[in-house]
């Protein structure tokens, strides 16, 4: 094998050139703000919205159509991710859908044709998420389940109920509650256009029909709830609008989310809110203010990631070795630290004796902090909290706010306290392990546990880190791997898991380490990179790319580094494939690294391939000097 030599100058001029493109990305009020792009759900459901409220907004709708149509493939499927086999049906139906309903394209055309063709060839409309579902039943497109009824007075029970709202993860409630209103009330917006491809389907399937024992328990008490008398039920409603209402950002959307923020309004429109009301058309610019250019056109991001791009991208530079006094970080900690999160959120039902001080992902999130964000900003503004008195209190309400979430298991979850009744995973909606519960993970309890150790000083005897890393080694994988929820996949577990085991004082030579390191290095590519399939998350089980990503190397990288030497070949080749950055192709660019729902929803952080590879180079820079240096200027 030949030798691969890597001078420190070559590392040094690598960083320094990522340090300047990054400075001249900054914005005025110190943040970054890079693209978010999601599947093409969000760009479709904009599309039919402003069909459904006949809000003139031509141009908007000519550019995601334009935006879609590029995406199209050949066997007329559109794909969440490049390497998917086929296609996507939900996805191929979302886009059918918004190019019906823009008026743009009919079914005589030949892209829609093509489209029909694959959705009915792999089981029709059936076979299409809740989501989707949803999105075709409120214009007309499919029909509500027959028989169906929620009882409203669920928004009335007490959060200490086992079964409520506040034991699943925010997400979910946040997008079930309107589409529960749409589907209770039978809501539907008909439009002038042939919708006749939809008619074929006649018997609406919306749910698993396999349920287990739990899964029956808890559908025999709804149907029990049902039964309460008619004014608990319009009192329930009343609650339900209430609980989106009260949720609504400066901006007009519904917890920042562009897609709670569509079913927010059909649902109010089921509710009998005029589409000219203020709410309605507050929320639909709220969520035009989202779209931004991608390589493809125009795309309505789901909620624009400025706060997690910031925080991660400050507390980079400055482990690859620029200083906290720099004008660029001491902007991006300003406006992190106006970002900071003061007020009582959902999160305090959970947990009613901690403290506000976390910090959210998006710039118009102001009240759901997580945990991952929170970490994120707290070690970007380490190194000036030990001498600016402002950013220390800031530092310390933040600790304390994390601390304060960690679940009964020992592990930290996304965004809430102990979310996680284990019984709502059996519900027939799929993929409600994913949805429904905000359990421990181990990317969570990694990332925590990472800046926890490294930066607030916290090592295994204190009984926090003590449990956090019990919950970790518990879940550790057989082949030596952990996976990953936020992120592609294994990979990215792995990672968190690696760095945060390490950063607390757990020995390099740890077994369960060992295991972790001799699997990195066993999927590792000719390359020197790495890269995983978005297919991990979906089968459960590792699945190779054929190329690397900047991203998914760096993550590997950073945790051989706190393991192998860094003279290794697994080590130096990661550091070559990393440092020959003009070489990456568009797809290892472009394909998404970041994982919101297995099989639905998939993430390309453009932020992603500035923030990990320079953090990597900066980890290894250290390791080769033997000792930090200020490298920027």
């Amino acid at each position: 094998m030949e030798e691969i030599i890597i001078s420190q100058q070559s590392i040094i001029d690598n960083i320094k050139a990522r340090m300047r493109k990054l400075e001249e990305m900054q914005t005025s009020d110190g943040s970054w703000r890079m693209l978010f792009q999601g599947p093409l759900f969000t760009d479709c459901l904009t599309i039919i919205l402003l069909k459904t409220l006949n809000i003139p907004a031509g141009k908007t709708i000519q550019e995601l159509v334009t935006s879609i149509i590029r995406l199209q493939n050949e066997n007329g499927a559109w794909k969440i991710y490049s390497d998917e086999k086929e296609g996507d049906v939900s996805a191929t139906i979302q886009a059918y859908a918004a190019l019906l309903l823009s008026g743009r394209f009919g079914r005589e055309d030949e892209e829609m044709k093509r489209a029909e063709h694959f959705i009915s060839n792999n089981g029709g409309l059936s076979k299409a998420n809740i989501l989707t579902k949803m999105m075709l039943a409120v214009n007309g497109l499919y029909k509500y389940p027959p028989l169906f009824y929620f009882p409203m007075t669920y928004y009335l029970l007490p959060s200490s109920f086992p079964f409520s709202m506040y034991h699943c993860s925010n997400y979910a409630r946040i997008h079930l509650t309107p589409m529960l209103i749409c589907m209770n009330k039978r809501y539907v917006k008909t439009h002038r256009v042939d919708t006749s491809f939809f008619d074929y389907e006649q018997t609406a399937i919306w749910f698993q029909t396999e349920r287990d024992s739990w899964g029956e328990f808890f559908i025999k008490e709804i149907k029990n709830m049902a039964l309460t008398p008619i004014h608990m039920h319009k009192a329930g409603y009343q609650a339900a609008e209430h609980f989106m209402i009260d949720r609504i950002e400066e901006n007009g959307t519904l917890y920042s989310y562009a897609s709670a923020t569509f079913y927010m309004i059909y649902a109010l429109l089921a509710l009998g809110y005029d589409e000219k009301s203020s709410i309605i058309q507050k929320a639909t610019a709220g969520i035009l203010s989202y779209k931004a250019k991608s390589k493809n056109g125009w795309h309505i991001q789901n909620s624009p990631s400025a706060v997690w791009d910031t925080a991660l991208l400050s507390y980079s530079l400055q482990e690859a070795g620029m200083s906290a006094d720099h004008p660029v970080i001491i902007k991006a900690n300003e406006y992190l630290l106006k970002k900071q999160q003061f007020s009582r959120g959902d999160w305090s039902v959970n947990a009613p004796y901690a403290s506000a001080g976390g910090w959210g992902f998006s710039d118009t999130n102001t009240f759901i902090p997580d945990n991952d964000d929170t970490s994120a900003a707290l070690r970007a503004l380490t190194m000036q909290s030990k001498s600016i008195i402002k950013i220390k209190s800031s530092w310390e309400k933040g600790l304390a706010y994390l601390l304060a979430m960690q679940n009964k298991d020992g592990g930290w979850g996304a965004f809430e306290k102990n979310a996680y009744q284990p019984l709502l995973a059996h519900l027939p909606i799929e993929n409600a392990k994913d949805a429904l519960i905000d359990d421990s993970t181990a990317d969570l309890t990694g990332r925590v546990l990472e800046f926890l150790g490294n930066y607030a000083q916290m090592k295994q005897k204190n009984s926090n880190i003590k449990r956090a890393v019990n919950r970790l080694m518990k879940s550790q994988r057989l082949d030596g791997s952990w996976y990953g929820k936020w992120g592609v996949c294994y990979i990215y577990g792995s990672w968190a898991a690696i760095t945060g085991l390490r950063a607390v004082g757990v020995e390099q030579n740890h077994p369960a380490l060992i295991r972790a390191a001799r699997w990195l290095e066993s999927i590792q590519r000719e390359d020197g990179g790495w890269g995983e399939s978005c297919a991990s998350a979906e089968q459960e089980t590792y699945v190779p790319l054929s190329f690397s990503t900047p991203s998914q190397t760096a993550w590997a990288l950073s945790a051989l580094l706190t393991i192998r030497s860094i003279d290794s070949p697994s080590v130096t080749k990661a550091v070559q494939y990393l440092l020959k950055s003009e070489e990456y192709s568009d797809e290892s660019i472009s394909y998404p690294t970041g994982l919101g729902l297995p099989g639905g929803y998939y993430i390309m952080y453009e932020s992603y391939n500035y923030i990990f590879p320079l953090l990597a180079l900066g980890q290894y820079q250290k390791l080769l000097l033997g000792h930090d240096q200020n490298l920027a200027d």
